[in-house]
């Protein structure tokens, strides 16, 4: 199994409106893109120095439905809300241990 984490720093200034189309959409896509087995999103709580604003997480069967994911029409639209309004994004995707 792979597991993708994403961490967005955003910019001052996300419009509610656009962040809140933004998680709809990741909502949307939990059941309805082959091959992500479990996806979980939220904003920090702790809100420190170190801390990003938010985090997702998807769980994968292989790292080919990872690709499919990354292109995935249900994903693809969302770029266009987290790619202007973050001021850094980093990811990691490892493999689970049995």
């Amino acid at each position: 199994m792979i597991r993708h984490v994403v961490l967005f720093k955003f910019k001052a200034g996300f419009p509610e409106a656009d962040k809140a189309a933004w998680q709809e959409g990741l909502d949307r896509m939990k059941g309805n893109i082959p091959g992500l087995l479990e996806l979980t999103h939220g904003p920090d709580v702790l809100h420190q120095d170190r801390s990003f604003d938010y985090a997702i997480v998807a769980d994968f069967s292989t790292v080919e439905d990872l690709e499919v994911y990354t292109t995935h029409p249900l994903h693809e639209p969302l770029k266009k809300y987290s790619y202007p309004n973050s001021g850094r994004i980093i990811a990691v995707d490892f493999a689970l241990q049995p």
